[in-house]
């Protein structure tokens, strides 16, 4: 005997509340293909319109219609006379115009007079329902009156037939939400039924493959080459399969068959499977996962960072950890579709935080650029998820989608880098969970941003100070500790907040062991930021300006005073630097009209009443 076919969750609810309601709300996936489970069509893919004309055939109604706003009302020729004959409505090439009013020849109420009568049964499938009033809370006068003789129909609908076969005449409203339409339309009417139409599930799409054998998803000549290896090695062959199911998270039927097409057209290869979501998903985008350069600029990739990165080794190392495992394929075992990697980045203000985050950007995707970066700070209030994802239809904002997800779909080889990330909103945590889980999110117009060729960084300070019982806040370290009692006492601190302050544990799961905790500035550290700024600051005057200064005789002076500023790290080297050099050095420049080709050398920085001077000679 052959496999029994699955049934779908929502086929079975509407075999069950047909039978005692008279209105049906299917929202949803409105809009894929569906398998019909039973009968004469049965493993036939149909469209929900013509899945519906099937299930109610098939139940015995004799009259099914179709109404929208732009058509009408449509249906074989026999039904279409009798549902004039009906409503007092003469037929023209096969349907019925009639425009959603109030009126007495508009579409609410030649519904009611079908659901009503008692002589035929009859099912009436509005398509586009929530097409025919502006927004649930902004409804005309003429609508209004029209839903309500549609309520009035629901309510008053008859039983046709004897008592051996009584069908009751039916209303099913097809919409993307139930909340398109009026909430007074259908709360607490007990003669309707919201029925929702899942996406499939991983199990539902891997019937689809393993259905069609996956042999025809790909060219003929690609699948008798390429599958002699996989018949060899199933283990192979299941993982792959896993990937590309965890991939297609929330896509459709139809989607699934779209692709089948891409991979036979383009001639995909087998062990290539997972491309074609890419190129379902972006369009034609070079993957840099897939580069041949990433492995060779990855081998270089500690060099590269310690020269940008200064006193974090260990942090670097850790980091570069990560991307390895997301560039073997190791990062993403548990979920596929999960971004490629998630780093959690804490430790004192200016320890190289961004700046690490920047350069793994350029290291990966060539353009440090890649690295997009969201204030956290900006995103305190309730409705900041709006901004990120998205507004809900009818709200300020709906049409301009989310700053997050639209960056995601320009970029989606990129890091995410999320600062000060114990800021944000308690709802924008929330729908992280989502994106650290399932690696997508869907925004308010409904366009979905899929994370998982992603790397997604958090920033935060949390760990370097807490508060004591008065509410106070106190140092939890200083820079006179070892590393190690740093990294425990800041990552049991951030263990702390998330699960006790903040209720989110599952957050911190996700991020699991990836915590890079960075160092405070030490001397050595300081002396090597130091030198490097100001040899940038001695090539930009020679290269820009035609002038050289040699500033190396003031490097000692301006580290000390760096010295004296380090609770800030790099940024307080970074404000000596321009306090004490780079304002008086500007303004000798501009004073002495000192011009391309002349060479200086600075020679002392002198302090007067806190305004610094330096002292300098020709060369």
């Amino acid at each position: 005997m052959g496999q029994e076919m699955h049934i779908t969750k929502w086929h079975r609810e509407l075999d069950i509340f047909t039978q005692i309601k008279n209105c049906i709300i299917l929202e949803g996936n409105i809009y894929d293909s569906f398998e019909y489970p039973e009968g004469e069509l049965k493993g036939a893919w149909l469209t929900l319109n013509s899945y519906l004309e099937e299930f109610f055939r098939e139940r015995g109604y004799t009259n099914i219609l179709f109404y929208d706003p732009v058509e009408g009302f449509i249906a074989n020729e026999e039904t279409i006379k009798r549902f004039g004959e009906i409503v007092g409505m003469t037929p023209s090439d096969g349907r019925i115009e009639a425009s959603f009013d109030d009126s007495d020849t508009g579409a609410a109420t030649l519904i009611k007079q079908a659901l009503i009568q008692n002589r035929e049964n009859m099912v009436i499938v509005m398509d586009f329902a929530s097409r025919t009033i502006v927004a649930p809370d902004h409804i005309l006068p003429a609508d209004l009156k029209g839903y309500t003789i549609l309520q009035q129909a629901v309510l008053n609908a008859a039983d046709v037939g004897d008592a051996a076969k009584r069908l009751g005449n039916m209303l099913v409203m097809i919409t993307n939400k139930q909340n398109d339409l009026p909430s007074w339309f259908y709360l607490h009417v007990n003669r309707m039924k919201g029925i929702h139409i899942d996406y499939p599930t991983a199990q539902e799409r891997r019937a689809f493959l393993e259905k069609g054998n996956m042999a025809s998803f790909f060219a003929p000549e690609v699948y008798e080459e390429d599958w002699k290896v996989y018949e060899e090695n199933k283990e192979e062959w299941e993982k792959l399969l896993d990937r590309f199911i965890a991939r297609t998270e929330g896509f459709t039927f139809f989607e699934l068959m779209q692709l089948r097409k891409l991979c036979i057209r383009r001639k995909i290869r087998i062990s290539k499977l997972c491309s074609v979501v890419d190129l379902y998903t972006y369009g034609i985008k070079d993957n840099p996962w897939e580069s041949e350069d990433l492995y060779r600029r990855l081998q270089d990739g500690e060099s590269i960072l310690k020269n940008r990165v200064k006193g974090q080794d260990q942090a670097v190392s850790q980091a570069l950890d990560v991307l390895k495992r997301s560039v073997s394929g190791l990062s993403g075992v548990k979920n596929n579709a999960s971004p490629k990697g998630v780093l959690f980045f804490a430790g004192p203000t200016g320890t190289g935080k961004t700046e690490t985050a920047k350069t793994l950007a350029e290291l990966i995707f060539g353009d440090e650029k890649s690295c997009i970066r969201f204030d956290m700070s900006e995103y305190m209030h309730d409705n900041s998820d709006q901004r990120l994802f998205g507004a809900p239809p009818g709200y300020v904002g709906y049409e301009a989608g989310g700053q997050l997800t639209n960056a995601v779909r320009n970029n989606p080889f990129s890091i995410l880098l999320f600062d000060e990330i114990e800021k944000a909103s308690p709802s924008i945590m929330d729908k992280f969970l989502q994106i650290l889980e399932d690696g997508r999110m869907t925004d308010g117009q409904g366009n979905t941003a899929y994370f998982s060729d992603c790397i997604i960084i958090f920033t935060s300070n949390l760990g370097i100070y807490t508060k004591d019982e008065f509410g106070n806040r106190k140092e939890n370290v200083t820079k006179d500790m070892v590393p190690e009692k740093v990294r425990k006492k800041v990552k049991d601190a951030i263990s702390d907040y998330f699960k006790l302050e903040l209720g989110r544990p599952e957050i911190l799961n996700r991020i699991g062991e990836n915590i890079v905790v960075f160092d405070f500035i030490g001397k050595d550290a300081a002396g090597e930021i130091l030198h490097n700024r100001v040899k940038k600051i001695e090539e930009t005057l020679r290269t820009e300006n035609g002038i050289t200064v040699d500033l190396s005789k003031v490097e000692d002076k301006l580290l000390n005073l760096a010295m004296k500023n380090l609770e800030n790290g790099g940024r307080g080297i970074n404000n000596i630097v321009e306090k004490a050099l780079i304002n008086p050095l500007a303004r000798h420049i501009f004073d002495e009209h000192v011009v391309r080709g002349e060479r200086k050398e600075v020679i002392d920085i002198v302090d007067e009443n806190s305004r610094f001077d330096i002292v300098w000679r020709a060369q």
